[in-house]
């Protein structure tokens, strides 16, 4: 028995009373179909009536009543065929009813905003983008960093990033150069908003040891290259979020002041001090630094001084930076399931509620996102985060699927029906809104880039965008990876972007901007309901659709070529032709389309009427 729910408009549709939800089956005769949901976590069964077809498929349809005591409203589907019982939860069918976590979700009040999922994101990493200003960069001794042992090194643009200087060597990129690629990464390329690791005061180059929120580092281009960016790239129509690194300070921090740079007393140096319940120290005084790091103290979230100064007061940290003339649309919140209480994460949820609360009322549309590397629901069910980096959803399978390593940098190869498996259960667990809200990306400042990882290989990695580019959620290309820059494990994965365009992989470069056009172009990438339509041997297919849309891509990871028949009759909507991006409508029998996938390649079907 097939039975599907597009968690999409026309087949989910919400309304003061509730959720009128559609269930499309393979056959209608002999059936009982019942929504199953848990009001006030309790059972209850609502029957569900045919109301036709679409397409191949036969229509139920219920509606069900918002839970006045819980949201997420949880519900799943119970289908009873000749005594025989079939379940349909978010990740699959089950023979029986499914755990509540399995369970379809939504969410009546708390939603992400909707202009996320029309994004394509790009993440810059300052310093080695592109240097605007010469007369901005750090020169060679012109601070120590750290501890005061370390002088800051400069080193020439495209220099081999070096594991001994790692964070005190710097290359001169800044914001200025941001602003003036602009042309490149939006008029060329199709980026329509930019993710910035940390702008703010730091002696590192990573910047994630803040030593002041309130100022862009003047080796950026201060406050001001900031304002500047922010207008123009408003003027272009584009989004901008900053990166949030409010788990941990710097040491040089006034608040900490470890060295002793600033006059006023930092909580290193009295018990005394303001800001002395601001971090964690223990009985004998000792500070607890971010996963053993004493270079990054913890905050200790209890302080209510600290709450005021990240996003409760009326100048938080948080809500500065949304006001003119910056106005960003947003903020990524760096290890943001590790702040709280004390030493560790203690009251995390509540924290995480409060910042989205603070940056609602700024701007009812910013988009909330946190930094996970591992799996986030309990982050994702619409009152924490919007959305997240999608490691665990997205860049930990595809990276074992097609590269054969996971995030440990070990051997993992996965097999194409667990590699589904594992899509199917992560996007399962988060509201259908959520994961159209997930920051999806292949690599970071923080790993390998997956082009390194598959050997160089232009065909495997073609096959990683287009992934990207089609699955749920919101695509970020990692600066440079259009281009193919390499880079092995951090800091190697942080190499200066190549402006000269004789080095760059034009046939992936080309790749990225084919898919961009194509995810602007086609609604259902960015709002359809998803449909694995194979997942055996070396080929996954899938297809996103709307009511009037549809995509399908076939993938071949293998070495051999493979013939695919692929089932299009499970899709409720019929189309009549069906062609490639640009090409002649291909030959089709009636509900199913046969296509040949050569070695390493894949293949884009796009439906017409």
């Amino acid at each position: 028995m097939f039975l599907i729910h597009p968690q999409v408009e026309p087949w989910l549709v919400r309304t003061d009373a509730g959720v009128r939800v559609t269930l499309l089956t393979e056959r209608s005769e002999g059936l009982t179909v019942m929504l199953r949901c848990e009001p006030d976590n309790e059972a209850r069964f609502i029957d569900m009536k045919h109301t036709g077809r679409e397409a191949e498929l036969h229509r139920f349809e219920a509606t069900l009543p918002w839970d006045s005591g819980n949201d997420p409203t949880v519900y799943c589907f119970k289908v009873i065929e000749h005594g025989k019982q079939h379940w349909l939860a978010s990740d699959g069918q089950h023979h029986r009813v499914p755990h509540r976590d399995q369970m379809f979700r939504i969410n009546r009040r708390d939603t992400p905003p909707l202009w996320v999922r029309d994004q394509v994101f790009y993440q810059v990493f300052p310093d080695r983008f592109c240097q605007g200003d010469p007369s901005l960069a750090v020169q060679t001794g012109e601070y120590t960093y750290g501890s005061g042992r370390m002088k800051v090194v400069a080193k020439q643009w495209g220099e081999p990033v070096s594991q001994e200087t790692c964070a005190s060597e710097f290359y001169g990129g800044d914001l200025i150069g941001v602003r003036r690629s602009l042309d490149y990464l939006q008029s060329e390329l199709g980026i329509t908003a930019l993710y910035l690791n940390p702008i703010f005061v730091s002696g590192s180059n990573h910047k994630y040891d803040t030593e002041d929120y309130y100022n862009v580092d003047p080796h950026l281009g201060g406050n001001e290259a900031l304002a500047a960016l922010s207008a123009d790239m408003k003027g272009r129509g584009m989004r901008l979020i900053l990166d949030a690194v409010v788990n941990h300070t710097g040491t040089n921090h006034p608040w900490f002041n470890l060295h002793g740079r600033h006059d006023s007393q930092g909580a290193m140096q009295s018990p005394k001090s303001p800001w002395r319940d601001w971090y964690y120290f223990d009985e004998a005084g000792h500070y607890y630094g971010w996963n053993g790091h004493k270079s990054l103290p913890v905050l200790d979230f209890s302080a209510q001084g600290l709450r005021n100064a990240i996003y409760a007061g009326p100048d938080a940290v948080l809500r500065h930076w949304m006001r003119e003339p910056y106005g960003i649309d947003g903020w990524r919140f760096d290890v943001i399931h590790m702040l709280g209480e004390g030493p560790g994460s203690n009251n995390n949820a509540h924290y995480v509620r409060e910042f989205r609360k603070a940056l609602r009322e700024e701007n009812p549309q910013a988009y909330v996102m946190g930094e996970h590397f591992n799996e986030a629901t309990r982050w994702l069910q619409g009152d924490q985060e919007d959305g997240a980096m999608n490691y665990y959803g997205f860049a930990h399978p595809v990276r074992e699927w097609l590269a054969g390593t996971d995030i440990a940098y070990h051997d993992a190869r996965l097999d194409t029906e667990e590699f589904g498996a594992w899509l199917d259960s992560a996007r399962g667990r988060i509201p259908y809104d959520n994961q159209l809200a997930q920051f999806n990306l292949l690599d970071s400042h923080d790993t390998a880039r997956f082009f390194t990882l598959v050997g160089t290989d232009t065909e495997a990695m073609k096959l990683a965008v287009s992934l990207l580019f089609a699955y749920p959620g919101v695509p970020c290309i990692y600066y440079g990876d259009e281009i193919g820059l390499e880079g092995g494990q951090d800091p190697d994965c942080r190499r200066c972007f190549d402006w000269d365009r004789n080095h760059w992989n034009r046939e992936l470069f080309d790749h990225y901007k084919a898919l961009i056009a194509l995810r602007k172009a086609r609604p259902e990438l960015r709002h359809g309901a998803y449909q694995t339509l194979l997942a055996a041997g070396d080929t996954y297919a899938f297809a996103r659709y709307t009511k009037d849309s549809v995509s399908v891509f076939a993938l071949n990871r293998g070495e051999r070529p493979h013939a695919v028949r692929l089932p299009l009759w499970v899709l409720p909507l019929h189309k009549k032709r069906w062609r490639a991006p640009g090409g002649e409508p291909i030959a089709n029998e009636p509900g199913w389309i046969t296509t040949i996938l050569p070695p390493r390649s894949h293949v884009i079907l796009l439906g017409e009427d």
